[in-house]
C-alpha cells in the first residue's frame, strides 16, 4: 500500500506541471513577470531557484530591467512547478530559447536560491562566475541577498 501511495504522490506531482505559451506583458522585478497565455489568460509567474533583489533594495531596478530585456514582449515557454503563497506560478521560464533564471544568475542580477534549488543545479556554478567578474550586483562591496533585505524591512 505504501509503494502504491507513493507512486501515485510521484505521478500526481509530475501530472500537475504544465506546459504554458504566450508572451510576457509585464515585468515586475527581476523574479518576476506577467505571461499573456495564448489562451488570453494573465499569470503571474516567479522564476524557479532564484531570488532577485526587491524594487526598492539596491540593484533592484537593474535587476527588473535585466528581466525585461530578456523576455518582455518575447514568446515564452513556462513550465509549472507550483504555486506560492501569492498564487503566483513558480516555473521554469524560456524566453525566445534563453533560460530566464540562468541568464539573470549569469549577469549578476540574481542569487541561487538555496531553500528553493538542489545543490547539484549549474545555477551555482553560473553564480560563482558572476560574482568572481564581479558582474551585476556582485560589483557591490557588500551585496545583501534579497531574503535578509526583506527580514530587515519587517523588522523596521
Amino acid at each position: 500500500m505504501r509503494k502504491l501511495s507513493l507512486a501515485c504522490i510521484l505521478v500526481c506531482g509530475v501530472a500537475s506541471a504544465d506546459t504554458l505559451t504566450g508572451r510576457v506583458v509585464a515585468v515586475t522585478d527581476g523574479d518576476t513577470l506577467t505571461l499573456l497565455t495564448d489562451g488570453n489568460k494573465r499569470l503571474r509567474v516567479r522564476l524557479a531557484d532564484i531570488d532577485a533583489p526587491e524594487r526598492k533594495q539596491r540593484f533592484g531596478g537593474k535587476s527588473r530591467q535585466s528581466l525585461a530585456d530578456l523576455c518582455l514582449k518575447k514568446p515564452v515557454e513556462v513550465v509549472t512547478r507550483a504555486r506560492d503563497e501569492y498564487k503566483r506560478f513558480i516555473a521554469t521560464v524560456n524566453c525566445s530559447g534563453v533560460d530566464a533564471a540562468s541568464e539573470q544568475v549569469a549577469r549578476g542580477m540574481a542569487w541561487v536560491s538555496a531553500r528553493q534549488t538542489s545543490a547539484s543545479t549549474p545555477l551555482y556554478e553560473l553564480e560563482t562566475v558572476a560574482r568572481l567578474r564581479q558582474v551585476g550586483l556582485w560589483a557591490d562591496a557588500e551585496p545583501v541577498p534579497p531574503w535578509e533585505w526583506r527580514a530587515k524591512q519587517v523588522t523596521r
